[in-house]
């Protein structure tokens, strides 16, 4: 592991924007550009993970426009949730902006989430607005949703973006754009490195909402994302992934009487997309990865009991901020939830 100190000698920033790349090839360096001209960039600092990137992306970066940098360049890939970990452990902020390598951040980027902070200052995680980077008409998404039967899926993705919500709840951020408070990140025990990545966001949101948290989806904090841009959205690695940590964030988060209730129905769909995905040509992925999630479980189950032990919310409450239209999921609608005011 080689490390790149940042400069210490200013004021303490208010926020620390971390971005993890792996093989993030020509999107890396735009993705920094558009970091150092935020508006916000003379209180902020970067910290970059790479993980292992064999394309050349990490090599002969320019940084020296942004106003803090540390970098660490690891020996192999330890995945999003790790890299992450690592990054809000060394980061400075009292908050942490999450940013994908293939995203660009609009100049008012994080000017846009400290006025949500300082609008709800109540609320420790909000998402911001992903815009589709090849076709501005379309949302990429707006905060991740989360199907009550344990389908989690990015709120808008695809869809026009007329139809970009106003701030309202969603159940989580989405890692490409998210912004936490550090210490309440922390408390709840960062992301969970064991699903190195896919639907890191979606659990440790979970675990935040149980400890009675709640999540701001805010429209102005925009940034453009090109959307796997690094990763295939249904590669093999994607689809063994995905369905492997679906069933952990499941059985990890759901409270004990809805768990009880609802884990049947959540084997039935689990068998229903075995199926589909046999049909769409994906059977040994989905096999893997449901093979090597039930692997899991035992240890899951273990770190289950220190997840519920730290549980304010009801089984009823949490499952309020759930989504019970399938239709919204198959057709990748969003779904916030206006709130009565501000601050509210």
């Amino acid at each position: 592991m080689s490390e790149i100190l940042p400069d210490t000698s200013g004021p303490r920033p208010w926020v620390s924007v971390i971005i993890v790349n792996h093989n993030g090839g020509r999107f890396l360096q735009p993705a920094l550009d558009a970091v150092a001209a935020q508006e916000e960039a003379g209180s902020l600092e970067v910290i970059l993970v790479d993980n292992a990137s064999s394309d050349g992306s990490f090599d002969d970066l320019r940084t020296d426009h942004l106003p803090s940098f540390h970098a660490l360049a690891l020996d192999e890939n330890t995945g999003f949730a790790r890299g992450n970990n690592l990054a809000v452990n060394l980061a400075r902020g009292d908050w942490i902006a999450l940013l994908n390598p293939d995203t660009e951040a609009a100049p008012d980027w994080l000017a846009a989430f400290r006025r949500a902070k300082e609008t709800y200052p109540d609320t420790a995680m909000f998402a911001g607005a992903t815009i589709d980077m090849t076709n501005p008409d379309l949302m990429d998404g707006a905060g991740d949703c989360y199907f009550g039967l344990g389908i989690p899926w990015r709120g808008g993705y695809q869809r026009p973006v007329t139809e970009l919500p106003s701030a309202g709840e969603c159940f989580s951020p989405c890692g490409a754009s998210a912004l936490f408070r550090r210490d309440a990140f922390l408390a709840a025990g960062g992301f969970d490195e064991r699903f190195f990545c896919y639907c890191e966001d979606v659990d440790i949101g979970f675990r935040l909402r149980l400890e009675g948290e709640r999540c701001v989806f805010w429209p102005d904090a925009r940034v453009r994302h090109f959307g796997s841009g690094t990763t295939s959205v249904a590669s093999p690695f994607a689809v063994r992934h995905g369905t492997r940590n679906r069933l952990w964030t499941f059985v990890k988060n759901m409270p004990p009487l809805a768990l009880i209730l609802l884990f049947p129905l959540h084997i039935a769909l689990t068998c229903a997309l075995l199926v589909r995905g046999a049909m769409k040509g994906r059977a040994g992925p989905t096999w893997a990865g449901l093979w090597e999630g039930v692997s899991g479980l035992p240890a899951v189950w273990a770190d289950r009991r220190r997840v519920q032990a730290r549980r304010k919310l009801s089984s009823l409450q949490i499952l309020k901020a759930m989504s019970w239209n399938w239709n919204r999921v198959r057709q990748r609608r969003t779904d916030v939830r206006e709130f009565e005011g501000p601050g509210s």
